[in-house]
């Protein structure tokens, strides 16, 4: 029963150590999202939030530290944007991609360092942006250079330590650090938005919550049964004989997860999607052509028809991007031809290759249509019922990452317990 599992855990004094750690780390995310910086006016951010539905798209990956313009505000969104551009570059620099696709861990690691790196001028870039956008809204009080330099070292400072905190998160081997503290950010504002839903409800609206609530329902069933979906291909191994063993001569399978790109197309179609709308706002009071622009792209930008048909391509586009960078079917297959392994009825090398891309492109089509789809299902539903909570709640974002983290965490703590059974024979 689940409820032996959890008793389990909690008495291997390493693995609850490791759990206590960790909503320790929790607790000091939480507390640094409720720390301000200096000069917010409450109600204009309120207002604010209430018409950029992007920037309440990003609010809710911060845990609601955006809107409390805390010294986190920006979570880790300059750290993923980082990665991802890191990443995106392997395919420019040969030197990049052997060290991310083949290096050891002395490579991964220095991998991982540039990423650290990027992330504090690309993090200061976006505390600069976001601090000049409030002041220019009336949500910021007028700074000096000085103080918008020291406001701006916080907010960096702050996305730095938030990196950190993931990276002692990820040492305990319980679930990725990133992953995690995005996970506790959502989680963080349920208990005040199912407070908002029940305020608001009216018995008039009766018909519009059963719509809500099954709505909710058929979008958790369906990121699970997706996020947990694979494609097995067979993978035979030829039987060799070294000295006086055999090896070789099983049969396995190579699975390939409908949604292969995770949640990182969504994350980087809201960076896309919310530069424009921050270089607009910095330009609409220009005088002339380019004031007049400004103001026209704000104005499009605004419309729900437009931002929900245009966040859906840039999901779908991304998913296809991100899947090609991270997913080699060349190195597969090659991988499999130097272990002695085949796809049965498929020749070894390029055809495994081809064969592979052939799959993994009918496979995608399904799971980057269906990621498109669960990155603007709270604008439908909320279209459909008048009720913003929805993107909060039960938005397909949240939950796509929340069943992600949460199955993963699940794994690695079962792996956890696995081993110390095995020790104990």
């Amino acid at each position: 029963m689940w409820y032996q599992k959890i008793v389990q855990i909690f008495k291997i004094k390493e693995l609850r150590d490791k759990i206590l750690f960790i909503l320790f780390i929790f607790a000091i995310f939480r507390l640094m999202a409720n720390i301000p910086i200096p000069g917010v006016d409450v109600l204009a951010i309120k207002r604010f939030f209430a018409n950029f539905q992007v920037f309440s798209l990003l609010n809710l990956f911060t845990g609601g530290a955006l809107e409390r313009l805390s010294i986190v505000m920006l979570g880790l969104g300059p750290y993923i944007t980082a990665i991802v551009i890191l990443q995106l570059l392997t395919m420019v620099f040969p030197s990049l991609e052997k060290m991310y696709k083949e290096g050891g861990p002395e490579e991964r690691q220095k991998f991982e360092q540039y990423g650290r790196i990027l992330t504090c001028p690309l993090a200061a870039l976006q505390a600069l942006g976001m601090i000049t956008l409030f002041s220019r809204q009336g949500i910021l009080t007028q700074m000096s250079p000085l103080a918008k330099l020291s406001a701006v070292s916080c907010v960096t400072a702050g996305t730095v330590l938030l990196m950190w905190l993931g990276e002692l998160i990820s040492e305990k081997k319980i679930g990725n650090g990133v992953s995690l503290l995005i996970f506790a950010g959502i989680v963080a504002d349920f208990p005040n938005n199912f407070y908002q839903l029940i305020r608001s409800y009216e018995p008039t609206m009766l018909f519009n919550y059963l719509i809500f609530f099954f709505a909710a329902l058929l979008i958790i069933a369906g990121v699970v049964f997706v996020n947990e979906g694979r494609r097995n291909i067979p993978v035979s191994y030829a039987k060799r004989v070294r000295g006086m063993r055999l090896y070789g001569g099983v049969s396995t399978y190579l699975p390939l997860n409908v949604n292969p790109a995770g949640v990182m197309p969504i994350i980087f179609a809201l960076s896309i999607l919310t530069f424009p709308s921050m270089v607009s706002n910095f330009l609409s009071n220009s005088p002339g052509l380019l004031g007049k622009i400004a103001r026209e792209i704000v104005l499009t930008f605004e419309q729900p028809v437009f931002h929900a048909v245009f966040y859906f391509l840039l999901v779908v586009l991304f998913t296809f991007f991100y899947t090609l960078v991270t997913f080699d079917p060349k190195a597969i297959s090659e991988n499999l031809q130097k272990m002695g392994g085949f796809i049965p009825g498929i020749r070894p090398g390029k055809s495994t290759a081809q064969y592979l891309s052939y799959i993994l492109n009918r496979v995608l089509i399904f799971g980057a249509i269906f990621l498109g789809l669960i990155a603007i299902m709270p604008n439908i539903v909320q279209a459909l019922t008048g009720i913003k909570a929805f993107r909060f709640l039960v938005g397909g974002t949240s939950i796509l990452i929340i069943v992600s983290v949460i199955l993963e965490t699940l794994r690695q703590i079962k792996a956890e317990l696995e081993m110390r059974e095995y020790e104990t024979f």
